[in-house]
């Protein structure tokens, strides 16, 4: 987990004990819950052994904020609490900003952004990958960097830059090779227990 401290330390200055990370209440973050309910779809279709991923709240350092305001960082993590990277709620909440991104999209987008930091740096492996270019994807608006239109996995494709959309986010189940498909889709049955 990232904890870093700029208080000082020494004589006459003691520190209170910083509060511990914990997953995130359910229903607190309902967009960020909602988006990474749909990466993870992109997780269970394409690393099936790994669990899902979770929100971690780590709260302030500072005493506690007005009611009704809570300035702690949301990030996306391991089942295990661990994570890497940005927060998922940057925003600054004394200048009026929501807790939240305002549209979906957005918020799909840093989620999604969140979660490939999270599972590259963790399990040391490029997450997801192009079927046909065996190269890691990023995600960011269909069909450019303009930031219309909803996210998709990227692919920067070949070596002569001729990079391609290669999914919606939350749709890399439909690119999947027939075999590994329908092995994914008799593995939701079973869980479902319709299997």
């Amino acid at each position: 987990m990232n904890h870093f401290s700029y208080g000082s330390i020494g004589p006459g200055r003691d520190r209170q004990p910083r509060p511990e990370p914990r997953p995130a209440e359910p229903g607190q973050w309902p967009k960020l819950e909602a988006a990474l309910a749909v990466v993870n779809r992109d997780l269970r279709a394409t690393l099936p052994g790994q669990d899902a991923l979770i929100l971690m709240f780590d709260p302030p350092w500072q005493p506690s904020p007005p009611p009704g305001i809570d300035w702690g960082q949301v990030y996306v993590a391991m089942p295990d609490g661990r994570w890497h990277g940005n927060a998922v709620n940057a925003c600054d909440l004394e200048e009026g900003d929501p807790p939240e991104p305002d549209d979906m999209e957005t918020v799909l987008t840093v989620v999604a952004d969140a979660a490939q930091s999270t599972l590259m740096e963790l399990l040391w492996q490029a997450w997801p990958v192009c079927q046909e270019h065996k190269t890691g994807m990023h995600p960011r608006p269909a069909g450019g960097t303009d930031g219309a239109g909803p996210p998709v996995w990227w692919c920067r494709g070949s070596l002569d830059g001729n990079g391609h959309d290669v999914s919606p986010v939350g749709e890399l189940a439909a690119t999947l090779p027939g075999e590994r498909r329908r092995a994914l889709r008799r593995g939701e049955r079973e869980r479902d227990g319709r299997g």
